[in-house]
């Protein structure tokens, strides 16, 4: 259904992708189509300029096309669209939520009511999802007014501390039937209902749609740690003690609460710091958001101290079994990450989990993985091997790797 519904955008995205190019589809500073382009693409696409124009809004609603400033590109959904049946979801998800800018409301409406209305449907349609089936439009009309009465109650709201009191603009009650009448029909536009015959249904894709969003409202209401107001910093330092299973369902509950572009950039800027711990935090955080952390993984495929956990999380993205996954390494690249590995565990975990770490490194002997630790530059290197030395019950390998932190010490 979401396919379906995106059909004409997704069109609309790709001719303008193959056809012009990425950067050259406005002129106006708002990414939208000139007429000589609208006219072009009608033309190729054997559609009406004003079809054209309708699916290039839904297109940048949905995610497909993204505005930058007077230009616009191809999104990430665009690009997954064959293969991610999760971007198609997410972008129709994006549509529905935009559902107010995709069928503006009628002319002559006073805004504030717009503005009531909008945020009162949320409740109609969880009313409706709950139904499971045709809802008679007067009873979605009671609904509403009792909502729109509800949120003007608690704008009103004022504590009982001494203050001037709040000035209260003044509003008419404008009548809410067109306005819910806009809503039911903006809705439909989108796919998330049906309407007429004095009745609304939710679709299937809308029912699934009001359900995920509640799910999240409830995810997020059962934090397990209580991390869901803090940076993503915070939060991972507050995950590093809980097992798996919790962490994730902490990861799930901090995501919940916030976009998911920001999330995964705050994840990505967590990564980037001093503390290794976190670094692989972060990654498994990044693994519960899925398809749409791709760009950004991908991203920082350059930087020596991430490489590592992007190619894994890609390599697993794309459907490799995780304890395969580490194949996609080069020799390099795997003792970086075990150096990165051990660093987190001599922070912050034991000394016999570090001594077990030995197991974990490709080299077959305790020298070539010195040798090799000691070629790869990574900044943590002395500290590790300090740490092992320490923390290593046999005297003569303690030794070996004493030696070799001294050498890297030195510069010999």
């Amino acid at each position: 259904m979401a396919r379906s519904q995106l059909a004409g955008a997704v069109r609309v995205a790709r001719w303008a992708d193959a056809a012009l190019g990425p950067g050259r589809t406005a002129g106006d500073g708002k990414a939208t189509l000139s007429d000589a382009t609208a006219g072009r693409a009608a033309e190729d696409l054997g559609l009406t300029p004003a079809q054209v124009r309708a699916d290039w809004d839904t297109a940048r609603l949905a995610g497909l096309i993204e505005v930058h400033g007077d230009s616009a590109r191809p999104g990430w959904r665009l690009r997954a669209w064959d293969r991610d049946d999760s971007a198609v979801l997410r972008g129709w998800v994006a549509l529905f939520d935009a559902w107010s800018l995709a069928h503006p409301e009628p002319g002559g409406q006073e805004p504030g009511a717009v503005a009531e209305v909008v945020s009162a449907m949320p409740q109609v349609l969880s009313f409706l999802q709950l139904s499971a089936g045709p809802v008679p439009v007067s009873q979605l009309l009671d609904l509403l007014r009792q909502r729109v009465t509800e949120l003007r109650t608690e704008r009103c709201e004022i504590d009982y501390a001494p203050r001037p009191a709040p000035v209260v603009p003044e509003r008419t009650d404008a009548p809410l039937e067109p306005l819910l009448d806009w809503a039911l029909r903006a809705l439909a536009s989108v796919g998330a209902l049906t309407y007429g015959d004095g009745q609304a249904t939710l679709t299937p894709l809308g029912s699934w749609a009001v359900w995920v969003k509640l799910e999240q409202i409830c995810v997020a209401a059962q934090s397990p740690a209580g991390n869901i107001e803090q940076s993503a910093e915070d939060m991972l330092r507050g995950c590093a003690q809980l097992r798996p299973n919790a962490a994730r369902a902490e990861y799930r509950a901090w995501l919940a609460a916030r976009p998911v572009g920001s999330a995964v950039t705050e994840l990505i800027d967590a990564a980037r710091g001093e503390d290794a711990l976190l670094r692989g935090l972060a990654f498994e955080a990044l693994r519960v958001v899925g398809a749409p952390a791709e760009p950004e993984v991908r991203a920082v495929l350059d930087e020596p101290a991430l490489r590592p956990y992007a190619l894994l999380w890609l390599a697993e993205h794309d459907g490799a079994d995780p304890e395969d996954a580490h194949e996609v390494l080069t020799r390099e690249e795997a003792t970086w990450l075990w150096v990165d590995t051990a660093a987190a565990v001599a922070d912050h975990g034991e000394a016999p989990m570090l001594v077990r770490h030995l197991e974990s490194a490709v080299q077959p002997t305790v020298p070539e993985l010195l040798k090799e630790v000691r070629a790869v530059g990574h900044p943590r290197t002395v500290q590790v091997l300090v740490a092992l030395a320490a923390a290593h019950p046999d005297p003569a390998l303690a030794r070996a790797v004493r030696r070799a932190a001294f050498q890297v010490h030195t510069g010999g």
